[in-house]
Protein backbone atom coordinates (compact mmCIF):
# COMPACT_ATOMS: atom_id res chain seq x y z
CA UNK A 1 0.00 0.00 0.00
CA UNK A 2 3.08 2.33 0.95
CA UNK A 3 3.72 2.13 -3.15
CA UNK A 4 0.33 3.60 -3.99
CA UNK A 5 1.10 6.17 -1.35
CA UNK A 6 4.62 7.49 -2.76
CA UNK A 7 3.22 7.68 -6.37
CA UNK A 8 -0.77 8.68 -5.59
CA UNK A 9 -0.52 11.43 -8.14
CA UNK A 10 -0.72 8.76 -11.14
CA UNK A 11 -3.61 7.64 -9.30
CA UNK A 12 -5.63 10.39 -10.76
CA UNK A 13 -5.83 8.80 -14.00
CA UNK A 14 -8.88 8.72 -14.70
CA UNK A 15 -8.96 12.49 -15.09
CA UNK A 16 -5.85 12.24 -17.66
CA UNK A 17 -8.13 13.66 -20.31
CA UNK A 18 -8.65 17.03 -18.26
CA UNK A 19 -4.83 17.84 -18.02
CA UNK A 20 -4.35 16.55 -22.09
CA UNK A 21 -7.21 19.07 -22.53
CA UNK A 22 -5.72 21.90 -20.75
CA UNK A 23 -2.28 21.55 -22.83
CA UNK A 24 -3.93 20.24 -26.24
CA UNK A 25 -5.75 23.03 -27.29
CA UNK A 26 -6.85 25.29 -30.58
CA UNK A 27 -5.31 26.63 -33.21
CA UNK A 28 -3.22 30.30 -34.36
CA UNK A 29 -6.14 31.79 -35.90
CA UNK A 30 -10.05 31.55 -34.53
CA UNK A 31 -12.48 29.18 -36.53
CA UNK A 32 -15.50 31.56 -37.26
CA UNK A 33 -18.30 29.13 -38.58
CA UNK A 34 -21.65 28.52 -37.11
CA UNK A 35 -23.07 26.13 -34.77
CA UNK A 36 -24.59 24.16 -37.45
CA UNK A 37 -21.13 23.39 -39.11
CA UNK A 38 -19.29 22.15 -36.17
CA UNK A 39 -18.24 18.29 -36.31
CA UNK A 40 -20.23 17.52 -32.97
CA UNK A 41 -23.36 18.44 -32.00
CA UNK A 42 -25.58 18.53 -28.88
CA UNK A 43 -26.73 14.40 -28.07
CA UNK A 44 -23.31 13.48 -29.01
CA UNK A 45 -21.28 11.04 -25.78
CA UNK A 46 -17.75 9.36 -25.94
CA UNK A 47 -16.95 6.94 -23.55
CA UNK A 48 -13.55 5.99 -22.61
CA UNK A 49 -11.91 3.26 -20.56
CA UNK A 50 -8.76 4.32 -19.06
CA UNK A 51 -6.09 2.05 -18.28
CA UNK A 52 -2.84 2.40 -16.08
CA UNK A 53 -0.73 -0.59 -17.94
CA UNK A 54 -2.98 -3.33 -17.59
CA UNK A 55 -5.26 -2.33 -14.99
CA UNK A 56 -8.79 -0.63 -15.75
CA UNK A 57 -8.23 2.50 -14.28
CA UNK A 58 -11.85 4.43 -14.97
CA UNK A 59 -14.08 5.57 -17.35
CA UNK A 60 -14.65 8.75 -18.94
CA UNK A 61 -17.18 10.85 -20.62
CA UNK A 62 -17.72 13.57 -23.07
CA UNK A 63 -21.00 14.56 -23.96
CA UNK A 64 -21.97 17.91 -25.86
CA UNK A 65 -25.43 18.87 -24.27
CA UNK A 66 -28.24 21.17 -26.14
CA UNK A 67 -27.55 24.87 -26.63
CA UNK A 68 -28.41 27.59 -23.39
CA UNK A 69 -28.54 30.43 -22.00
CA UNK A 70 -26.01 31.46 -19.44
CA UNK A 71 -26.72 33.98 -17.08
CA UNK A 72 -29.63 34.81 -19.35
CA UNK A 73 -27.77 36.41 -22.11
CA UNK A 74 -26.52 34.60 -24.61
CA UNK A 75 -26.73 31.52 -26.17
CA UNK A 76 -24.19 28.79 -25.60
CA UNK A 77 -22.08 25.54 -26.31
CA UNK A 78 -22.09 23.68 -23.21
CA UNK A 79 -19.66 20.38 -22.73
CA UNK A 80 -19.04 18.03 -19.97
CA UNK A 81 -16.60 15.72 -18.81
CA UNK A 82 -16.88 12.93 -16.11
CA UNK A 83 -14.48 10.92 -14.99
CA UNK A 84 -14.28 8.15 -12.56
CA UNK A 85 -12.55 4.92 -10.92
CA UNK A 86 -13.48 1.40 -10.95
CA UNK A 87 -13.45 -1.84 -9.15
CA UNK A 88 -9.59 -2.26 -7.58
CA UNK A 89 -8.71 1.97 -8.09
CA UNK A 90 -11.82 3.02 -5.82
CA UNK A 91 -10.32 0.46 -3.06
CA UNK A 92 -8.05 3.24 -2.16
CA UNK A 93 -8.59 5.93 -4.09
CA UNK A 94 -11.86 7.14 -5.47
CA UNK A 95 -12.94 9.65 -8.20
CA UNK A 96 -15.81 11.21 -8.81
CA UNK A 97 -15.03 14.26 -11.20
CA UNK A 98 -17.85 16.55 -13.00
CA UNK A 99 -16.36 19.50 -15.22
CA UNK A 100 -18.84 21.91 -17.38
CA UNK A 101 -17.98 24.22 -20.01
CA UNK A 102 -19.75 27.02 -21.75
CA UNK A 103 -18.52 28.93 -24.64
CA UNK A 104 -19.87 31.48 -26.69
CA UNK A 105 -21.49 29.68 -30.33
CA UNK A 106 -18.20 30.24 -32.32
CA UNK A 107 -16.36 29.14 -29.52
CA UNK A 108 -13.98 31.61 -29.62
CA UNK A 109 -14.07 32.62 -26.15
CA UNK A 110 -15.30 30.41 -22.75
CA UNK A 111 -18.30 31.55 -20.41
CA UNK A 112 -18.09 29.65 -17.52
CA UNK A 113 -16.34 26.77 -16.21
CA UNK A 114 -17.39 24.45 -13.37
CA UNK A 115 -15.70 21.41 -11.95
CA UNK A 116 -16.57 19.48 -8.96
CA UNK A 117 -13.86 17.57 -7.88
CA UNK A 118 -13.97 14.61 -5.75
CA UNK A 119 -11.01 12.79 -5.18
CA UNK A 120 -9.95 10.61 -2.36
CA UNK A 121 -10.11 13.24 0.76
CA UNK A 122 -9.81 16.02 -2.36
CA UNK A 123 -13.41 18.17 -2.16
CA UNK A 124 -13.37 21.04 -4.31
CA UNK A 125 -16.85 23.02 -6.24
CA UNK A 126 -14.76 24.96 -8.41
CA UNK A 127 -16.30 28.02 -10.49
CA UNK A 128 -14.41 30.69 -13.34
CA UNK A 129 -16.45 33.28 -14.77
CA UNK A 130 -14.95 35.00 -17.41
CA UNK A 131 -15.72 38.64 -18.30
CA UNK A 132 -14.95 39.34 -21.93
CA UNK A 133 -15.15 43.19 -22.00
CA UNK A 134 -12.91 43.37 -18.62
CA UNK A 135 -10.90 40.40 -20.41
CA UNK A 136 -10.68 38.54 -16.64
CA UNK A 137 -11.34 35.41 -15.22
CA UNK A 138 -11.99 34.65 -11.80
CA UNK A 139 -11.68 31.83 -9.91
CA UNK A 140 -13.32 30.43 -6.53
CA UNK A 141 -13.95 27.48 -4.82
CA UNK A 142 -16.71 26.67 -2.49
CA UNK A 143 -17.73 30.46 -2.66
CA UNK A 144 -14.62 31.85 -2.19
CA UNK A 145 -13.62 34.05 -4.79
CA UNK A 146 -9.51 34.60 -5.74
CA UNK A 147 -8.83 37.86 -7.32
CA UNK A 148 -9.33 38.00 -11.44
CA UNK A 149 -6.58 37.57 -13.58
CA UNK A 150 -5.84 38.76 -16.88
CA UNK A 151 -6.70 36.61 -19.93
CA UNK A 152 -6.09 37.36 -23.51
CA UNK A 153 -9.72 37.79 -25.69
CA UNK A 154 -9.64 34.59 -27.58
CA UNK A 155 -9.26 32.29 -24.01
CA UNK A 156 -10.69 29.09 -23.09
CA UNK A 157 -11.01 26.65 -20.29
CA UNK A 158 -9.30 23.30 -20.63
CA UNK A 159 -12.49 21.31 -21.52
CA UNK A 160 -13.33 23.64 -24.37
CA UNK A 161 -10.25 23.46 -25.97
CA UNK A 162 -10.73 20.02 -26.85
CA UNK A 163 -13.56 20.85 -28.66
CA UNK A 164 -12.19 23.98 -30.34
CA UNK A 165 -9.41 21.81 -32.00
CA UNK A 166 -11.95 19.24 -33.38
CA UNK A 167 -13.63 21.88 -35.26
CA UNK A 168 -10.31 22.51 -37.44
CA UNK A 169 -9.56 20.39 -40.18
CA UNK A 170 -6.24 18.60 -39.21
CA UNK A 171 -2.69 18.43 -41.44
CA UNK A 172 0.49 16.86 -40.97
CA UNK A 173 2.90 19.26 -39.07
CA UNK A 174 0.49 21.93 -38.47
CA UNK A 175 1.29 23.41 -35.29
CA UNK A 176 -1.63 24.49 -33.02
CA UNK A 177 -0.74 27.20 -30.33
CA UNK A 178 -4.00 28.94 -28.01
CA UNK A 179 -4.15 30.68 -24.42
CA UNK A 180 -6.07 28.53 -22.03
CA UNK A 181 -7.14 28.86 -18.39
CA UNK A 182 -8.50 27.39 -15.38
CA UNK A 183 -9.23 30.53 -13.50
CA UNK A 184 -5.63 30.54 -12.03
CA UNK A 185 -3.03 30.88 -14.60
CA UNK A 186 -3.41 31.26 -18.36
CA UNK A 187 -0.56 29.18 -20.44
CA UNK A 188 0.09 29.29 -24.38
CA UNK A 189 -0.15 25.64 -24.92
CA UNK A 190 1.83 24.23 -27.74
CA UNK A 191 1.01 20.90 -30.23
CA UNK A 192 1.93 19.71 -33.14
CA UNK A 193 0.19 17.56 -35.36
CA UNK A 194 2.82 14.27 -36.04
CA UNK A 195 1.63 12.31 -38.77
CA UNK A 196 -1.48 10.36 -40.66
CA UNK A 197 -2.20 6.63 -38.88
CA UNK A 198 -4.26 3.88 -39.03
CA UNK A 199 -5.70 2.54 -35.75
CA UNK A 200 -7.50 -0.50 -34.78
CA UNK A 201 -9.69 -0.31 -30.95
CA UNK A 202 -12.20 -2.82 -30.28
CA UNK A 203 -11.94 -4.25 -33.28
CA UNK A 204 -12.92 -1.44 -35.45
CA UNK A 205 -10.11 0.33 -37.90
CA UNK A 206 -9.97 4.44 -37.75
CA UNK A 207 -7.78 6.28 -39.89
CA UNK A 208 -6.31 8.96 -37.38
CA UNK A 209 -4.26 12.12 -36.89
CA UNK A 210 -1.72 11.28 -34.44
CA UNK A 211 -1.05 14.68 -32.45
CA UNK A 212 1.73 15.64 -29.73
CA UNK A 213 1.08 18.18 -26.75
CA UNK A 214 4.63 19.42 -25.09
CA UNK A 215 3.57 18.91 -21.16
CA UNK A 216 6.48 21.38 -19.86
CA UNK A 217 3.90 23.51 -18.66
CA UNK A 218 1.51 21.10 -16.53
CA UNK A 219 1.13 21.01 -12.97
CA UNK A 220 -0.11 18.31 -10.99
CA UNK A 221 -0.72 15.08 -12.06
CA UNK A 222 2.61 15.38 -14.65
CA UNK A 223 4.89 17.68 -12.58
CA UNK A 224 7.50 14.98 -11.47
CA UNK A 225 7.96 14.31 -15.43
CA UNK A 226 8.99 16.96 -17.17
CA UNK A 227 9.52 15.40 -20.08
CA UNK A 228 6.36 14.13 -20.83
CA UNK A 229 4.62 14.58 -23.82
CA UNK A 230 1.07 13.65 -24.52
CA UNK A 231 -0.33 12.09 -27.71
CA UNK A 232 -3.72 11.94 -29.10
CA UNK A 233 -5.27 9.89 -32.58
CA UNK A 234 -7.83 11.94 -33.46
CA UNK A 235 -9.85 10.41 -36.72
CA UNK A 236 -9.23 11.80 -40.08
CA UNK A 237 -12.96 12.14 -41.16
CA UNK A 238 -15.61 14.88 -40.67
CA UNK A 239 -16.27 13.42 -36.90
CA UNK A 240 -12.86 14.55 -36.12
CA UNK A 241 -13.60 12.06 -32.54
CA UNK A 242 -11.13 11.79 -30.47
CA UNK A 243 -10.34 7.90 -30.08
CA UNK A 244 -7.31 7.46 -28.52
CA UNK A 245 -5.15 9.22 -25.83
CA UNK A 246 -1.84 8.03 -24.26
CA UNK A 247 0.70 9.59 -22.26
CA UNK A 248 4.03 8.57 -20.38
CA UNK A 249 4.61 9.93 -16.62
CA UNK A 250 7.21 8.78 -13.93
CA UNK A 251 5.47 5.78 -12.87
CA UNK A 252 4.72 4.15 -16.71
CA UNK A 253 1.82 5.18 -19.19
CA UNK A 254 -1.68 6.13 -19.17
CA UNK A 255 -4.42 5.12 -21.90
CA UNK A 256 -7.44 6.10 -22.94
CA UNK A 257 -9.54 4.11 -25.78
CA UNK A 258 -13.19 5.10 -27.14
CA UNK A 259 -15.51 2.28 -26.26
CA UNK A 260 -18.87 3.97 -26.97
CA UNK A 261 -20.57 6.43 -29.40
CA UNK A 262 -23.91 8.27 -28.85
CA UNK A 263 -24.80 9.88 -32.26
CA UNK A 264 -26.56 13.26 -31.97
CA UNK A 265 -29.68 14.11 -31.11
Amino acid sequence: MRMFEKSRFWIIAPVLLVVMIWQLVGLISVVESSPADFPFQPGERLVYKLRWGVVTAGYAELEVLPFVQVNGEEDAWHFILKVRTSGFVDLFYKVRDRIESYTDLTLTNSILYRKEQREGNTDRDVVVSFDRVARSAVYSNKGAAQNAIVVKDGTIDPLASLYYIRNWPLAENLEIVKPVTDGKKVVSGVARVVRRERLKIGGIKYDTFLVEADLKEVRGVFEKSKKSKLRMWITADNRRLLVKVKSKVVVGSFTGTLVEISDPL
